[in-house]
């Protein structure tokens, strides 16, 4: 009988500690940011428009999943705010991005123009300045859009932009 229970104990002990919980890391390998991004020049069709011509402003906002020390995956969804004609749009963005030495990384994203005969690719550059006991940073990042798209027309054009990108990340 005494058998019967230690070997009872031992089985309930190999059950628990299989099925006990996991330390959780999930705070080491997600994060996100938020900011603005302002389209500074874009050429398209050869014509080429400035932030002071057409004024628009888009809101990224993005979760990251970090794969590695170096690498991670980045969901950003990006409204936008067109001045001339007033237009709102949404461009679904997902990428990866790496680590690189000093606060900075490198990325390349895939865009999606919602609602738009409009998709592409952005490459970007990004600067972080942590903030010293904090679990965030801000940012600055330059991104160069590049988009193909049906014009009015009928045709396809190809467009090349350069805009900034600040926010904070955490």
């Amino acid at each position: 009988m005494a058998t019967t229970r230690q070997i009872c104990a031992v089985c309930c002990l190999v059950m628990a500690l299989a099925f006990a919980p996991r330390a959780a890391h999930a705070q080491n390998r997600l994060g996100g940011h938020f900011g603005a991004v302002f389209p500074l020049v874009t050429r398209a069709g050869g014509t080429t428009v400035t932030l002071a011509d057409d004024f628009s402003i888009g809101f990224p906002m993005g979760i990251t999943v970090k794969t590695s020390d170096q690498w991670a995956f980045d969901l950003e969804l990006v409204p936008s705010i067109q001045n001339d004609p007033l237009s709102v749009g949404l461009t679904v963005h997902p990428g990866i991005i790496r680590a690189l030495s000093n606060g900075y990384a490198a990325g390349l994203r895939m865009a999606f123009d919602v609602n738009q005969a409009s998709w592409g690719f952005t490459p970007l550059v990004n600067k972080a300045f942590p903030v010293p006991g904090r679990p965030y940073a801000f940012f600055v990042e330059g991104v160069l859009p590049i988009r193909f798209q049906a014009d009015p027309a009928g045709g396809n054009r190809t467009s090349i932009g350069l805009a900034a990108h600040v926010g904070i990340g955490f």
